[in-house]
Order: structure tokens, then C-alpha cells, then sequence
């Protein structure tokens, strides 16, 4: 069997690929999907413990869904919008900083490339021919000192529609018996806690660990605060009564 041809070839076409890690959608996605999941399992097992009827805690599982989801969304649009902002506006420095003194801005970038393994003829080589063009210059800069890529900032909208979908799929996940016509809390709470394992799973796939591990991980960070839960809801409803 013949070997690749190397010479200009792309690496990934014959040996590996990678996603796409810059829409900002996975971290998202299992984000809103673990919280749903916890949030909503946690909050039914403590308003069922303290004794609420089925619908009440139908109601409230409904409530927390729909407030988590449009809280996750937002809150994960801003705090993205937020942080693309804070690299748009390190790059505008980086660009000033070029203007004042593109000297010593490229002496910078070679003791960066000396630091990355180059020989210093290779370094000052290569920061030459990047300074050759500013903007690209301020780029690499920022990727060298900041360790971000500003072309490769995730999209706060992806992020937000990623964080509703995903919350509002995990919370519905301790609702489903009660939607089925069941009335049972710790048959909620069961099918809860097989979404956990199911998310803990499926996430697993994407970062290639251990699915069972990842799954187990996930359950029992999700049991603690269930568990907390009730006991305060066992509390409260024992001092209520």
C-alpha cells in the first residue's frame, strides 16, 4: 500500500479531522442541558417533598423551565457578546500599539516565536513577513499574548438559542411522567435521573472520555443537589405544617 503524498496536501484529508470549536454551541448545549436537568430534578424533588400535590409541582417544574431557559439564554448571549467585545477592543490596543512603535512590537512577536522553538534567524524571519501586514501582525499578536484567535470568536446567538433549547429539553426531562398522566415524584425523579446519565453520556462523545464515567459523574453531582433539595423541602414542609 502506497504512502499519502505529503507535499501539498492538507493533513486532515487523509489523516484526522476536528470540529468546529469556535460557535461556541457545545459548551452551550451541555450547559443548559445539565442545568435543566439538575435545576428542574432538584427544585420538583424539593416542592414534592414538602408536600405538594402533583399539580403543583407540575406547575412548578413549568415555571422553572421557562424561567431557566430564557435566563440561560440571556445570560450566556451577554456573557459571550461581553467577552467577544473585550477581545474586539484588545485587538484595537494591539493595533494602536503597532502604530506607535512597530519596532518594538515586532522585536516582541520574535521573542515570542524564540520562546515557541524557533532559532532566532527563523523568529526574526517570520515576524518580518507577519509584520508586513499590520492588521494580520496585531491578529497573530493577540493570539500570542492572549492565547485568542479573534477570527474564531463563538457567536452569542448560537451560544443563547443553544442554551434555551438544551435547558428547556433537560427540565422537561423530570416532567415527563407527570405529562404521561403519572403522579408519581420519585418516578419523576427516576427518569431524571436516567436523563442525567444520558447527557453524561452523550456529552462524552464529543470530548472522546469515558462515557460511563461521564455519565456516572454527572448523576452523582446531580443526586447531591437533589438530595439537598428535599431535605430542605422535607424541612420546610414539616415546619409549614
Amino acid at each position: 500500500m502506497n504512502s499519502p503524498q505529503l507535499k501539498g496536501s492538507d493533513p486532515h484529508e487523509y489523516d484526522h479531522s476536528h470540529p468546529n470549536l469556535a460557535g461556541g454551541w457545545l459548551r452551550a448545549s451541555v450547559f443548559g442541558a445539565m442545568d435543566g436537568l439538575v435545576s428542574n430534578i432538584a427544585l420538583i424533588a424539593g416542592v414534592g417533598a414538602a408536600g405538594a400535590s402533583a399539580r403543583i409541582i407540575v406547575v412548578t417544574g413549568v415555571a422553572g423551565l421557562v424561567a431557566g431557559a430564557f435566563s440561560m439564554a440571556l445570560g450566556e448571549f451577554a456573557s459571550v457578546k461581553t467577552a467577544n467585545e473585550q477581545i474586539d477592543s484588545e485587538l484595537d490596543v494591539e493595533r494602536k500599539a503597532h502604530t506607535r512603535n512597530p519596532a518594538g512590537e515586532e522585536n516582541e512577536l520574535v521573542l515570542h516565536f524564540i520562546q515557541m522553538g524557533m532559532a532566532e534567524k527563523t523568529a526574526k524571519a517570520a515576524a518580518s513577513q507577519v509584520h508586513e501586514n499590520a492588521e494580520q501582525a496585531a491578529r497573530i499578536h493577540i493570539a500570542q499574548e492572549l492565547g485568542v484567535d479573534p477570527d474564531s470568536k463563538p457567536s452569542p446567538w448560537i451560544a443563547a438559542v443553544s442554551s434555551f433549547a438544551m435547558f428547556s429539553s433537560g427540565a422537561f426531562v423530570p416532567l415527563i411522567p407527570y405529562a404521561l398522566g403519572f403522579e408519581s415524584l420519585g418516578l419523576g425523579l427516576a427518569v431524571g435521573g436516567a436523563g442525567l446519565l444520558i447527557a453524561g453520556g452523550v456529552a462524552a462523545v464529543f470530548t472522546r472520555k469515558s462515557w460511563w464515567k461521564n455519565a456516572i459523574r454527572q448523576l452523582l453531582f446531580g443526586s447531591i443537589a437533589v438530595v439537598a433539595t428535599y431535605l430542605v423541602g422535607s424541612l420546610l414542609g414539616v415546619s409549614a405544617a
